[in-house]
């Protein structure tokens, strides 16, 4: 039986991919973009498969609007992909509020919207599947990156909780955490290329030019290989809540949640310290 989709971030990447790989396979799709002109080629090869969506995910009320009128168009939806993001770049002190506010506003509260909306319908059908797009980077923190990180690391809370609270409703949810990806070039995307990035303050230029030798050196992973992935998911009947996409980053995450698995262990006498004694009636 062939599949709804909703997908933001539809005119690029691995939102692109994923939308392509499920028309090709029959399934529908709802397929958003800022510019819905990015969407034309779609349409001119699936034809009423696709419905096109402009979409700011920003903008609550036309999220709703999105997600109602794609519900009505194909009559169900099944699976909703929250992929709208981007990654903001720049120190702590760097940022300026409106970076940091914008930086959540898109990644974080966009895919709150896009929940709110589509879940009275996944209730009410009691089915569906929420895939949501996360990172390395919600795993794991470097510096420079502290907006993104922030915004990734709340997706991923979010959508844990949000796990357990639909899941008596027959409705699933799944974050994907990709390394690096290529672009058209075959080449990891610069984060730096992207123009978001902060003022740079000279203070840090000694640390960019140390991270600039890892920035974008990870192995590129093939979009289409990853699209086929989520297909293989969102085709199960028990998704992982959380799955990587690509090896690339995984020594590092065992590393990472070693050292603080080791940290707490080391200093569980001062944890005990500040919990204290007092008994429970003088509480």
């Amino acid at each position: 039986m062939s599949k709804v989709w909703f997908v933001t971030g539809s005119s690029r990447g691995l939102g692109r991919s994923f939308v392509e790989a499920a028309l090709s396979r029959g399934d529908k799709v709802a397929a958003t973009a800022r510019n819905a002109a990015s969407l034309d080629d779609l349409v001119t090869a699936y034809g009423e498969a696709v419905l096109p969506l402009a979409l700011d995910v920003t903008d609550k009320a036309a999220v709703f609007e999105g997600v109602k009128r794609a519900k009505e168009h194909f009559g169900r939806l099944d699976v909703i992909v929250n992929n709208a993001g981007y990654a903001q770049i720049g120190a702590i002190e760097e940022l300026t509020e409106q970076q940091l506010r914008d930086q959540l506003e898109t990644n974080l509260f966009g895919a709150v919207w896009v929940i709110q909306a589509a879940l009275p319908y996944l209730r009410e059908q009691r089915s569906g599947h929420i895939v949501q797009l996360s990172s390395a980077a919600g795993l794991i923190a470097m510096p420079l990156g502290g907006a993104y990180h922030a915004s990734k690391w709340a997706l991923e809370g979010l959508n844990e909780a949000l796990a357990g609270e639909v899941a008596d409703f027959g409705v699933k949810v799944t974050i994907i955490e990709p390394g690096g990806f290529a672009t058209r070039s075959g080449k990891n995307p610069d984060p730096l290329a992207n123009g978001h990035v902060a003022e740079a303050s000279p203070i840090y230029d000694g640390l960019r030019r140390r991270l600039a030798g890892f920035t974008g050196k990870q192995a590129a992973g093939d979009p289409a290989a990853a699209a086929q992935a989520l297909l293989k998911i969102v085709d199960s009947d028990n998704p992982p809540l959380r799955v990587l996409f690509g090896l690339g980053f995984y020594p590092m995450l065992q590393q990472v949640y070693a050292d603080r698995l080791k940290t707490w262990a080391d200093w569980q006498d001062l944890s005990a310290e500040a919990q204290g004694n007092l008994d429970q009636a003088d509480r």
